[in-house]
């Protein structure tokens, strides 16, 4: 009598990362990294409209307010078109708006003009965003979205690098290159997932609810709050961030953008070779551990003097971003019935376009106060989002 036995091959480490998932899920991957490598606009607007169109910084500020109005109003906009018109066509139509609004901005000459093109961009640059949500969480099986997420988060980021390092030598070839090229990015990204994305939308219900089912869903409004949290605690890094390290800290420009492409450098090298392991733990718990080590990134640099304590802080709220990318995707598949994806995508994006208006907002009078009194009231905020995490967390392992 022999004994024979067999041994399990494990996959190779490429293969655990990429493998597994299903090749319309790669075209919209591959989509969103051409998207982000164009995405040159929007970094460099506040210099495009004060140098190349020579207005005030009031009026520059005025005009990104009204795009701040525009993008508000978007997530919810698009989160019905995607459940009633479909992802595919949803997503496809929103590139190429943002592309038509792209071209308009970069030829309008008066205020007037500046103001209408903005707004409108403001409505379609992130339509995109709920479509492709819920695009993933109909094509992808609920235990590997957090993996497909995490990927996407991925090519966001490394696109984006690659776009703000070729926008800042190409906006001194001229600025209307910025608009042609992420014109294009967006007309690629729209013809790619009209071929290669089938629709999928399932069939409609006779009585969806629409966004009141959404609003009466109180654990997805308990998970919306702490989503906003998150945002008002990420958007410092964008609004005043800069200021208090520029002004304040007195570091150069030079100083701050080089500590800055640290956290794209530590997302491109280190997210794909944790987003396995990460995809395996208990969601909210790992969004609720995220949170509180970026927190405490925030904390520490309200002690920052030089360029090196920056770098130290930003590796840190770093690690806690890269602790959280994908996760929150996944739990807003997991809660949503699946008409109803793209108006609980809507919601979340909507958390998150309506923390990028209040950030400044309150950020901006907390610096005046101090360093000390942004810095631990942003990673309050922080904490108190992710013990509301924890709390939520029973409810959303039920569903």
């Amino acid at each position: 009598m022999s004994v024979t036995s067999t041994t399990v091959e494990r996959p190779s480490f490429l293969k655990a990362q990429i493998g597994g998932l299903p090749r319309p899920f790669w075209a919209l991957w591959g989509g969103t990294l051409v998207n982000r490598l164009g995405t040159m606009v929007m970094p460099f607007t506040g210099v495009y409209l004060t140098q190349s169109r020579g207005l005030s910084i009031t009026a520059a500020g005025l005009v990104m307010g009204v795009f701040g109005a525009g993008s508000l109003l978007s997530q919810l906009v698009a989160g019905v078109l995607a459940d009633r018109i479909g992802r595919r066509a949803t997503l496809s139509g929103g590139m190429l708006a943002t592309a038509v609004c792209m071209l308009a901005l970069g030829y309008s000459t008066s205020l007037p003009a500046i103001l209408a093109s903005m707004f409108a961009l403001g409505l379609v640059i992130d339509v995109y965003r709920p479509a492709s949500t819920a695009l993933v969480a109909d094509l992808v099986p609920a235990k590997e979205r957090p993996r497909a997420y995490g990927l996407l988060f991925w090519a966001i980021n490394l696109g984006y690098s690659v776009g703000m390092t070729a926008g800042g030598w190409l906006a001194g070839q001229g600025f209307l290159w910025l608009f042609w090229i992420d014109a294009l990015s967006g007309v690629l990204f729209a013809v790619l997932v009209w071929r290669a994305v089938p629709e999928t939308r399932p069939e409609v219900r006779q009585a969806t609810g629409g966004f009141g089912m959404v609003l009466r869903d109180r654990v997805m409004v308990g998970f919306t709050l702490v989503a906003l949290g998150n945002a008002l605690v990420y958007s410092q890094t964008m609004t005043m961030l800069p200021v208090a390290m520029t002004d304040v800290v007195k570091l150069t420009s030079k100083e701050f953008g080089l500590a800055m492409a640290l956290n794209g450098v530590l997302i491109v090298v280190v997210q794909p070779l944790v987003s396995g392991w990460l995809g395996r733990r208990d969601p909210a718990r790992m969004l609720a551990l995220g949170l509180v080590v970026m927190s405490a990134g925030f904390a520490m640099t309200a002690y920052v003097t030089n360029v090196a304590g920056l770098a130290v802080t930003i590796a840190i709220w770093t690690a806690g971003e890269i602790a959280t990318a994908g996760i929150a995707g996944a739990i807003v598949a997991s809660l949503a019935p699946a008409e109803l994806r793209g108006r609980y995508s809507g919601l979340f994006g909507f958390a998150w376009s309506l923390a990028a208006v209040l950030a400044p907002l309150l950020g901006g009078p907390l610096l005046e106060l101090g360093p000390k009194a942004l810095w631990f009231t942003t990673a309050a905020v922080g904490v108190v989002s992710a013990a509301g995490l924890l709390l939520l967390g029973p409810a959303i392992r039920r569903r």
